[in-house]
């Protein structure tokens, strides 16, 4: 893992580690998220979900509405971060819907 940036931040994915639920997870997100911030990022994870399950930029576009550079984006955490691709293959193992992209909201 690569250092931790700000004062507390190592506390938050304590904190995040910690929820045990979708319910909660909703719930925390809610609290500490604005709506558009929280759209954001579940739609980069859609991205990340389509693009691992082979789609092209163009489908990734216009299934969730994301910007080229957004995918693009997400495209090269995909390959050169961890952070996607861990969860994905967490996903995958525990049979999780929606690791594919496919059923998940835009």
């Amino acid at each position: 893992m690569g250092k931790i940036r700000h004062p507390g931040e190592e506390a938050f994915y304590e904190a995040v580690l910690s929820l045990r639920t979708v319910e909660e997870c909703q719930l925390f997100f809610e609290d500490i998220s604005t709506i558009k911030e929280l759209q954001a990022m579940a739609q980069r994870f859609r991205v990340a979900c389509l693009l691992d399950s082979g789609s092209n930029y163009l489908e990734v576009s216009e299934a969730t509405g994301a910007s080229s550079a957004t995918i693009s984006r997400v495209n090269r955490c995909l390959h050169y971060g961890g952070g996607y691709r861990t969860a994905l293959e967490h996903l995958k193992e525990e049979g999780k819907p929606g690791n594919d992209g496919h059923g998940m909201e835009a």
